[in-house]
């Protein structure tokens, strides 16, 4: 009990000081001659000289695929995946016809469904124009990382890649009983019964429940048809693998859900003989957390800075894992 009393403490002590902490971990101008040194980048580099009439462009997705900073360098020291710079590099990449071919760098656990078609929708639209999309899966490509994955003219995963994880999951913290054990009540006032849904300040009724799992079954079904498009299978086939387990990279190369075992460096070799040529410009756009990130800030992070170690495990576990009643294409490992 003391522990958790300590969590939550600690938490808002989080949120509420966080301003003040970050200019008590850095001096000022080093905030000035960080953010004055992003403003000097261009989200363009090349990675590979070549032929510029004749590219590749890499495209990082690492980490939770989700419309904020996951993982951001306040939080953890690193840079996480900015959803807004890859759909802006995509749409950038379907309308310049120098770019013949587009690399998938996956390493992600999912994340949410609408950020998840967003850029599969694009990723269509440019394979839908010519251009070649080959998916290289890292250490994890599951769920949202998977439904990604799927246009792809070719994926590309190791022995030892987690990858499908086919589905879609919504989840709400039930604390009612807790509550009622403490004394605490909650006044809630609603212009109708299903305003309140998901509340964890009360059990779900059966109702909600119903409606809740028939908007879990509608974005599955979507999920499915993604994967049966993708890879060339019947929807009946997809369902059998779609139960939401993991596959490794060398099962799932037998089940039809990856093509080739190779890495990165394969992936992409391949790929330029893919598009007939063995000199193009190879380069990445964004300030992803990738391996070719240019802004991957790798100071210590203010949550450890603040707590000790195990206490900050926790705390950014709470933070960045936190799961809420948003519908996600995740895997939560």
């Amino acid at each position: 009990m003391k522990r958790t009393i300590a969590l939550v403490a600690a938490i808002a002590l989080l949120i509420s000081g966080v301003v003040m902490s970050v200019f008590n971990v850095f001096q000022k101008d080093q905030f000035e001659d960080l953010f004055s040194s992003l403003a000097d980048d261009s989200p363009v580099s090349v990675i590979e000289e070549g032929d510029p009439s004749n590219r590749i462009a890499v495209i990082s997705v690492d980490g939770v695929i989700q419309d904020t900073p996951q993982g951001s360098g306040l939080f953890s020291g690193v840079a996480g995946y900015n959803h807004r710079l890859t759909v802006d590099a995509l749409k950038e990449i379907i309308e310049d016809d120098s770019v013949k071919a587009i690399l998938l760098d996956v390493n992600s656990p999912g994340g949410g469904v609408f950020e998840s078609a967003e850029v599969y929708k694009y990723l269509k639209i440019a394979k839908d124009k010519g251009k070649i999309i080959y998916s290289s899966m890292g250490n994890m490509a599951a769920s949202g990382g998977y439904y990604v994955s799927a246009p792809a003219n070719k994926i590309y995963a190791s022995n030892e890649t987690i990858t499908g994880s086919i589905g879609v999951i919504m989840q709400s913290i039930d604390y009612s009983e807790l509550a009622e054990k403490y004394g605490v009540k909650f006044n809630t006032y609603t212009s109708g019964d299903m305003k309140d849904m998901l509340s964890g300040a009360k059990t779900p009724s059966k109702e909600e429940k119903e409606y809740v799992q028939h908007m879990v079954d509608t974005m599955f079904d979507e999920f499915v048809k993604v994967v049966a498009e993708g890879r060339n299978m019947s929807e009946e086939e997809v369902r059998k693998l779609a139960d939401g387990r993991v596959y490794l990279g060398s099962d799932a190369i037998k089940n039809g859900l990856v093509d080739e075992i190779g890495y990165f460096d394969d992936t992409l070799a391949d790929l330029k003989e893919e598009i007939g040529s063995d000199n193009p410009q190879v380069y990445t756009y964004g300030y992803g957390s990738g391996r070719f990130s240019m802004f991957n800030f790798n100071g210590p992070s203010i949550v450890k800075q603040l707590f000790n170690d195990s206490d900050a495990l926790i705390v950014e576990n709470l933070i960045n894992k936190r799961q809420g009643p948003k519908p996600m294409y995740l895997y939560d490992e």
